[in-house]
C-alpha cells in the first residue's frame, strides 16, 4: 500500500514539472517571436494623361539607290578595264575601252564620203543657176527642171554622208564605257582580251548608287485600317504620308542608325499573297555604313493620340496575348489591370483605357510580388534607355 502510494506521488511529481518547462518554454517562445515584416518598397510611375507619338516598328531591307547593269552597245574586244572592282567611282569615269581600231576607220570613210558629196553640190548650184538664166533664150523647161533636181540630190547625199559620219563618231565613242551616276562597281565579269558583243545578255560589270540609299519596309494591311479609323475619329493627327514623318533605324547589330529618313513611296494596294503593304524610305548613307540587301528595323512615327505611357519593362503579356501592367491602389495593395487595347509610342505601349491621372505603376520588382500584397511605393521615372531611375536621382527642372 504504502508501495503504491509512493509511486503515485512520484509519478505526479514529473507531471507538475514537466508543465512547468511547457508554461517556461511558451513564455520563451512568446517573448522571442519576431515583429511583423514592414511592407516592400517598389519603384513606381505616377500616371499622366498626354498626347504622345505613335510609332510603328517594321522590318525592312536596304536596296540601291539606283542600279544600272553595265553592257557594251557596240562590238569588239576588251582593251582596257579601268576600275577597281568593288570601288567607288563618279559619274562619267571610264569603266572600260574597247579595241577602236575598226571604228576609227568607219569614221575616216564616212568623212571621205562626206567630203565627195560636199563637192558636188557647187557644181549643181552653178549648172541650175546658168539654165535660169537660158530657160527662155534656148534652154528648156525640161532642162532645168533636171539642173534642179540634179541639185537637190547632191544637197541630199550630203545630209546622208553627214548622217553616216555622225553615226560612225557615235559608234567610235561608244567604244568607251563612261559611269552613267556615282556609284560601286561590282566584280567585272569580262576582263582584257574578251570579246564582247553590242546589247549583249551578261553584264560587264553592275553599278550601284548607294548614296543615297532606299529602305523597303513592310507593313500588314490591319495596322493599316487601325490607322485610318484613328484618323477618322479624330483620336490622332496624321502625318503618315507626309515626307516630314521621321523614320528611325535600328541596325542589324543593334546600332541606331544617326540619320533620320523621310518617307518617299508608300504603295496603294495591298498584296494578294501576304496581306501587306510597302512602303519605301529614303536616308542618307555618307559613310555606306548601310549595303544594299542589309536587314533593319524601322521606327516610323505614323501619327500622335492621347493616352498613358506603359514603359515595356512595365508590361507582361497573358495568355491570350493581352497586355497587363501591375499597379499599387489607393490601399497600397498591388494589382494586376488587362488592358484590351495598346499602340506603340517608342519603347512604350499607349492606351486609353483602366488607368486614370494620378495611379502609380509599379515599374521594378513586380514580377515578384503577387496581388493584394501590401507594399510601399517609391515614386521614381524610367529613362529613354529603359533604366529606372529613383525621383531623388531625377534632374531640377531649370529655372527660367
Amino acid at each position: 500500500m504504502n508501495r503504491r502510494i509512493l509511486l503515485t506521488s512520484v509519478f505526479l511529481s514529473l507531471v507538475a514539472a514537466l508543465a512547468g518547462c511547457s508554461e517556461q518554454d511558451s513564455s520563451k517562445a512568446g517573448a522571442a517571436a519576431p515583429a511583423e515584416k514592414p511592407p516592400s518598397p517598389v519603384s513606381v510611375v505616377i500616371m499622366k494623361e498626354m498626347v504622345q507619338p505613335l510609332t510603328s516598328v517594321l522590318p525592312g531591307r536596304a536596296s540601291a539607290f539606283q542600279v544600272a547593269d553595265i553592257r557594251p552597245r557596240v562590238t569588239g574586244v576588251i582593251k582596257e578595264t579601268a576600275f577597281k572592282e568593288g570601288s567607288i567611282v563618279k559619274a562619267g569615269d571610264l569603266l572600260y575601252k574597247i579595241e577602236d581600231d575598226t571604228y576609227a576607220a568607219q569614221v575616216a570613210q564616212a568623212k571621205a564620203s562626206l567630203a565627195k558629196a560636199e563637192a558636188s553640190v557647187p557644181s549643181a548650184e552653178a549648172n541650175l543657176a546658168r539654165y535660169e538664166r537660158l530657160v527662155n533664150s534656148g534652154a528648156t523647161q525640161i532642162e532645168y527642171e533636171n539642173a534642179k533636181v540634179t541639185l537637190l540630190q547632191a544637197q541630199a547625199d550630203v545630209a546622208l554622208n553627214k548622217a553616216a559620219l555622225h553615226s560612225a563618231e557615235i559608234n567610235q565613242n561608244l567604244t568607251e564605257i563612261h559611269a552613267p551616276f556615282d556609284g560601286v562597281t561590282s566584280v567585272s565579269n569580262f576582263s582584257v582580251g574578251n570579246v564582247v558583243t553590242a546589247n549583249q545578255t551578261g553584264a560587264l560589270t553592275t553599278l550601284r548608287q548607294i548614296d543615297p540609299i532606299y529602305i523597303e519596309l513592310i507593313e500588314s494591311s490591319t495596322n493599316l485600317l487601325r490607322l485610318r479609323a484613328a484618323l477618322a475619329a479624330g483620336r490622332m493627327s496624321s502625318n503618315t504620308h507626309s515626307e516630314q514623318t521621321e523614320i528611325r533605324l535600328t541596325l542589324e547589330d543593334g546600332r541606331e542608325y544617326p540619320i533620320i529618313g523621310k518617307l518617299d513611296m508608300a504603295e496603294m494596294s495591298v498584296s494578294e499573297t501576304t496581306g501587306t503593304y510597302s512602303i519605301r524610305a529614303l536616308f542618307e548613307n555618307p559613310d555606306t555604313l548601310i549595303l544594299p540587301g542589309m536587314y533593319v528595323r524601322a521606327t516610323v512615327n505614323i501619327g500622335a493620340e492621347k493616352g498613358f505611357l506603359i514603359p515595356q519593362r512595365a508590361a507582361t503579356r497573358s495568355p491570350n496575348g493581352e497586355l497587363t501592367a501591375k499597379f499599387v491602389n489607393a490601399e497600397s495593395k498591388v494589382e494586376t489591370r488587362t488592358f484590351t487595347a495598346a499602340q506603340s509610342s517608342g519603347n512604350s505601349w499607349l492606351v486609353d483605357d483602366s488607368v486614370k491621372d494620378g495611379d502609380k505603376l509599379i515599374v521594378d520588382g513586380f514580377q515578384w510580388i503577387a496581388d493584394g500584397a501590401t507594399v510601399k511605393p517609391v515614386e521614381a521615372t524610367v529613362d529613354a534607355k529603359g533604366f529606372v531611375v529613383p525621383a531623388a536621382e531625377m534632374p531640377a527642372p531649370a529655372v527660367k
